[in-house]
């Protein structure tokens, strides 16, 4: 493995010099550096960054746990982070927790083995056990956090139960996501609310999780328990459009016989025929802007928002039955 002395004698330098070129910490003459630049292409020479940020008290890692990447939600808010964090010259170590608090725990054990500048996380765990490191949560943020970006989850509730309760319903099953994560209660606070001003009926089915393996047992479920559904407010778009698939496999016409509406708006939503109707939360401007929050707190910058909403908006699509004549 090639290292800093075989840079420094190719160079015809020290290594105290070639560190000082790297690290920009002295003065290298015009020559020397041109020198040490074409040693370190020549050799394909790549710093120890671990050892680097021990050595200079400052990482370029920064840790991002996620609890399931098998949910395209989670790699759109990963792309937003990742671009944001590349930007300022930061690279991530991804953990795919999939809501596993050991894993979590493994995780954090890494990130601060690697002595990463900060951690961005949308998972509702052990995050507050990292001591000092800054951390900023993405999505899932509760009251009680300092730091976040998410959207308007009570809003996208009241948006998803006004788009059905004006579309003819006759018997609406809410599928409520797991209630350990803040927005879940938020969406549901939302829906409640609009169909209780409209006086509509409504049954609740209680989901575990909102990972992709669990959309089989909720789905047959639903049709087990309520044979006489016409109406869904799903709580995120995998479960959506399993239902859609299911309903479909069933000879069960859409948006006719059963009308949907789904939350996140990940890709395959508009892809798929018939179009599934949602709830349009900015995944990606969630990473980035929590991404720029974690750099502001790392380089002590000066944070005029710590906590960050962002509205979501309704995507009508065919999944959805024309709207009632008022």
């Amino acid at each position: 493995m090639t290292t800093i002395k075989d840079v420094a004698r190719l160079a015809g330098v020290s290594v105290a010099t070639v560190s000082r070129a790297m690290n920009n910490s002295g003065y290298v003459g015009a020559e020397s550096r041109r020198k040490i630049e074409v040693a370190i292409a020549e050799l394909n020479f790549y710093p120890n960054e671990v050892a680097r940020s021990l050595y200079q008290k400052k990482s370029k890692f920064v840790g991002l746990l996620l609890p399931d990447i098998s949910n395209p939600f989670f790699p759109l808010l990963a792309k937003g982070v990742e671009d944001k964090m590349n930007q300022m010259g930061y690279q991530l170590i991804l953990g795919n927790v999939q809501e596993n608090m050991e894993k979590e725990k493994e995780y954090l054990k890494t990130f601060a083995q690697n002595n990463v500048a900060g951690v961005l996380s949308a998972i509702n765990g052990g995050i507050n056990k990292l001591g000092g490191i800054p951390f900023v949560m993405l999505d899932r943020v509760a009251d009680e956090e300092e730091y976040g970006v998410h959207s308007n989850d009570f809003q996208g509730g009241q948006l998803a139960a006004t788009a059905i309760a004006e579309r003819n319903p006759h018997e609406i099953v809410v599928l409520v996501g797991p209630r350990n994560v803040p927005g879940s209660l938020e969406r549901l606070r939302g829906i409640e609310e609009v169909l209780h001003a409209r006086k509509r009926t409504y049954q609740l089915l209680e989901t575990s999780s909102f990972q992709f393996d669990a959309t089989k047992e909720t789905t047959s479920e639903l049709f087990a328990r309520f044979p006489k559904v016409d109406s869904v407010i799903a709580s995120n778009d995998v479960h959506a459009l399993a239902i859609l698939q299911e309903a479909l496999r069933r000879g069960i016409k859409i948006p006719e016989e059963l009308q949907i509406i789904g939350y996140d708006d990940i890709p395959f939503s508009k892809m798929l025929f018939p179009s599934l109707a949602t709830i349009s939360q900015p995944a990606y401007e969630i990473g980035y802007q929590g991404a720029e929050l974690l750099c502001d707190r790392i380089e002590d910058n000066y944070i005029k928002e710590k906590m960050i909403q962002l509205p979501v908006k309704l995507e009508v699509r065919e999944s959805l039955r024309k709207k009632e004549i008022e």
